[in-house]
């Protein structure tokens, strides 16, 4: 059979049902026309815990030294450089170097374009400038930190360790600094980089090609349509689509699920690729492809936190959690790039199962993710009791995850707000302000959520508009939900996993108060319902476990190792089990004195619970035995 047939039959019985968790089933209000995600310039963060991880991710990537990020491309290029190597994964030795250099380029121009700090835009100027004259002194638009030698070996078929991943974050930074921070020098060079991956893949064959897509490429597929899109020149697509993963592609356009044994963050990247192509070709393939996924993983595959992967891999069958729980769990990217999946197909669906999704990933799976002090990223966010959150050493690591998450704090703003033809959807409580100048609206929601249940949204114009407030009550609201307009009560609230639509015209000053009130809830493991983690809202509560053993040299991962947790050089500590009165847990859980913080009782061992994003540096559990 010819590819092309191949791919048609595989299009034609691609009409599976889609597989949903029970709290997942209600479809999304209709939407009147494409649901549109505001550009981050859009959106500014007000004071509270988001805006405040921003910052701490604006003095990393500030204290980050220009000259080391662009050692190894100079030395690449012959270009003279004395600056200090930079060590980990960035290291002269080893084959990844160069992918901090694109995670910081494209960081540099979302925190730019989330905050208009000119700082940063000028730092990420600086560096396109600098890696333009590296790629100029190579002559033929190749431009990495290490020799093309490594693609020689790759289309060999020789060992070496994924050198389009690295050139992916490369192009993918360059292309951010064109599209967010508005460098016309970075397009310049991305297309070049573009023009030599066109040149290096055409002599494949389509074999071969699928072949040197077994050895993880990132997301070369969807920054090639990214880049088609913006420089307006088809021949991108058909390069574009010559990394698209068929063997991969294939079992979830049949909805499969056939991820076992797969790593995780090497195939998520793939099908944000497959988003792209629906969105620029029409092709409902594509668009299978990528909803089948994103419901499988979020539903089959996902912990608590919203994280996926063990070991950075599906390593059991859908379903099965609860032999999955180590110090290696959720690796960092994997949640990053579910989230830009998830931003895609929210935007076709309108379903707010996505938002709920997103609203429990970035509150558990990624604003916990950086360490406060200084800055340093996590690799995996460990879910095997009694272990610890495992920083990066300064200067020493530079893991993926140092990359992905560096944008993630980045771009906080991202996903708050939508907009269709008929109005605005508010997805997330996150104090900001929306800058609406399609409808000459600015809306301000202020909320010190989720320490307070109460959200205020405000709205300033200058002239009465009409249109659609469409409000996401969340999975969690099950409580008595209420809402105000202009200080009278409102009627006829929507239901958990719904929207509250508010169509009308509104006039300067006019303000929405809506309170969701919280309260305790467990989720178990969908393969054994006796172990259980403990929420509050949306929100994991992490069991505090003690600091025993925990000195300053184990807190940090000894640089270059991401997976050398040293739990065995301390003493390993008791985790205790609950006995439960009832299936209610606020017959065993109080609340504490201060705001979000728990403990339980009647006990052998009782335990203080916070919220996980906020435990740094002492042990914890989020998964107990319960009987």
């Amino acid at each position: 059979m010819k590819r092309r047939d191949f791919v048609a039959a595989l299009a034609a019985a691609s009409t599976l049902p889609r597989r949903l968790p029970a709290r997942r089933q209600l479809a999304g209000p209709t939407s009147a026309g494409p649901i549109v995600p505001f550009d981050l310039s859009r959106v500014r963060l007000l004071p509270g815990p988001y805006a405040d991880a921003m910052a701490v991710n604006r003095r990393f990537l500030m204290a980050q030294d220009p000259d080391r990020l662009l050692h190894m491309f100079r030395v690449t290029a012959g270009l003279p450089s004395t600056a200090e190597p930079l060590g980990g994964w960035e290291a002269p030795v080893n084959e990844l170097r160069g992918h901090y250099t694109g995670h910081y380029l494209s960081a540099c121009a979302l925190m730019s374009a989330s905050t208009g700090d000119a700082q940063v835009k000028a730092r990420g100027d600086l560096m396109v400038a600098e890696l333009a004259k590296c790629q100029q002194a190579l002559g033929n638009g190749y431009l990495s930190a290490f020799a093309e030698e490594f693609f020689d070996r790759l289309r060999a078929g020789k060992p070496v360790w994924a050198p389009f991943y690295t050139v992916h974050k490369i192009m993918a930074g360059l292309l951010d600094m064109h599209t967010l921070a508005g460098n016309a020098q970075a397009l310049d060079v991305v297309q070049g980089m573009a023009r030599w991956v066109a040149r290096w893949s055409q002599p494949l064959g389509d074999y071969a090609m699928q072949r040197v897509l077994e050895r993880e490429y990132g997301g070369m597929n969807e920054m090639l349509y990214n880049l088609s899109a913006v420089a307006k020149q088809d021949w991108l697509m058909d390069v574009a689509h010559r990394f698209d993963h068929e063997r991969f592609f294939a079992p979830l356009a049949l909805g499969r699920d056939e991820l076992k044994g797969l790593h995780a963050n090497t195939n998520i990247p793939k099908v944000v690729g497959a988003a792209r192509r629906y969105e620029l070709t029409g092709e409902p393939r594509y668009r299978h492809i990528a909803e089948y996924f994103w419901r499988e993983v979020t539903s089959a595959r996902a912990y608590c936190t919203g994280g996926t992967s063990n070991g950075e891999g599906w390593e059991a069958e859908p379903g099965v959690l609860s032999t999955q729980l180590s110090g290696y769990t959720q690796e960092d990217c994997t949640t990053y790039n579910m989230l830009k999946l998830t931003r895609h197909v929210f935007s076709w669906t309108g379903d707010p199962a996505c938002a709920d999704f997103y609203e429990r990933a970035l509150w558990n799976g990624i604003l916990g993710s950086q360490h406060p002090a200084d800055g340093e990223k996590m690799y995996y966010v460990s879910l095997a009791p009694g272990l610890w959150k495992l920083f990066g050493t300064p200067g020493q690591d530079y893991w993926c995850c140092t990359g992905t998450m560096s944008e993630a704090f980045s771009k906080l703003g991202d996903s708050i707000y939508f907009q269709d033809d008929a109005g605005l959807y508010v997805n997330l409580f996150i104090a900001s302000q929306l800058d609406w100048q399609e409808r000459g609206v600015r809306l301000v929601q202020e909320t010190r959520f989720p320490e307070d249940d109460r959200l205020t949204l405000t709205i300033r114009t200058q002239r009465p508009t009409a249109f659609a407030l469409r409000l996401r009550v969340p999975w969690w609201a099950t409580g008595a939900n209420t809402a105000t307009l202009d200080g009278r009560p409102l009627d006829g609230f929507a239901a958990p996993g719904g929207y509250y639509v508010l169509n009308r015209t509104w006039k300067d000053g006019d303000q929405l108060v809506v309170r969701f009130p919280m309260a305790l809830h467990t989720e178990p493991t969908p393969d054994d319902p006796s172990l259980q983690a403990v929420m509050y809202g949306p929100l994991v509560l992490a069991g505090k476990l003690g600091t025993a053993g925990l000195t300053p040299a184990v807190l940090r991962a000894e640089p270059t190792q991401p997976r050398h947790i040293p739990e065995y050089k301390s003493d390993p500590v008791a985790v205790p089990a609950f006995r439960a009165p009832s299936t209610e847990p606020a017959t065993w859980i109080a609340a504490g004195a201060t705001p979000l913080t728990f403990h339980t009782t009647g006990q052998t061992q009782n335990v203080e619970f916070i919220p996980f994003y906020k435990i740094f540096d002492e042990r914890y559990a989020i998964y107990w035995k319960m009987t």
